[in-house]
């Protein structure tokens, strides 16, 4: 039974998933190295909240509640007794993979652990963790709140009870489920990075400019939003580590990074958290 889920990164992934998990009305343990980053993803869960409260979506009065569901934390100890964690840090391998032998050491044995990684391989999370069999990939989507997907991924140990498990949890949340095989980018990222990284090869080259890439992907095509004011929402550092876990699992040239796209971040344009990327953002 899960009852109380921890949360590894109060980051825009983190406090997202926080929000609906609280919302759902599970017990939530909020943990990140910063005081001010967990203070930030209180604050942007309650303006989300009151957000979804003008649209008719919560009743205002529940929010106070939802808040009180959420507790902060700065030390991993206190996460021990939670029935499932979920880590949602930096796209970083070496940084996941401390992580989880730190989880693997300190939450009760039953608890499974789900990494939200949009790349990596989830074998090769389990594999320095004693419950290989428990570990199992909750990807979710950006905005959490607003996404309906969530993308699972079995490792190669990940058990039938751990996946029902998790599941259960989806359904549980209102989304949907859809089921990847454990290669690098699984399903959505695997599509979806190398086309912004293709849209940044049209620009490196002169295809076109930014905006009329991103409006022949609009308007020719449907999307919501083009490619590069995508990159921009996600982060070019994140899409260049995805593109870099591809390049890296697959050992194939199509997912060779664009030179310009690691130029920008070898530059700190990083899109819209740093306000320059493939657009201006701010004054």
């Amino acid at each position: 039974m899960i009852n109380t889920i921890a949360v590894l990164g109060a980051g825009q992934m983190g406090s997202g998933i926080a929000h609906v998990l609280a919302q759902k009305e599970y017990e939530v343990i909020l943990f990140d190295i910063s005081d001010s980053q967990l203070q930030n993803a209180l604050a942007g869960i309650n303006k989300n909240l009151e957000r979804q409260a003008n649209k008719g979506l919560v009743d205002l009065a529940t929010i106070p509640f939802i808040l009180g569901r959420i507790r902060t934390t700065m030390v991993m100890n206190d996460l021990a007794d939670c029935d499932l964690a979920i880590e949602a840090v930096t796209e970083k391998e070496t940084l996941k993979l401390e992580i989880f032998k730190k989880l693997d050491e300190i939450v009760k044995p039953e608890a499974v652990l789900a990494s939200n990684t949009s790349s990596i391989p989830i074998t090769r999370i389990a594999a320095v963790t004693k419950r290989p069999e428990k570990i199992i990939g909750m990807h979710f989507m950006n905005p959490v709140p607003v996404m309906k997907l969530v993308e699972v991924i079995r490792g190669l140990a990940t058990s039938g009870e751990t996946f029902e498990a998790i599941g259960a949890l989806v359904g549980k949340l209102g989304k949907e489920m859809a089921v990847s095989s454990d290669y690098p980018g699984f399903i959505v990222n695997r599509i979806l990075i190398p086309m912004i990284n293709e849209a940044a090869f049209a620009l490196f080259e002169g295809v076109a400019s930014a905006e009329d890439i991103d409006k022949g992907m609009k308007l020719g095509t449907n999307q919501p939003m083009g490619p590069l004011t995508l990159a921009d929402f996600i982060g070019l550092d994140t899409c260049l580590a995805i593109m870099e876990v591809l390049y890296a699992g697959f050992k194939d040239p199509k997912y060779r990074p664009c030179p310009l796209l690691v130029k920008m971040v070898e530059a700190g344009r990083l899109g819209r958290k740093s306000g320059q990327g493939f657009y201006h953002y701010g004054d």
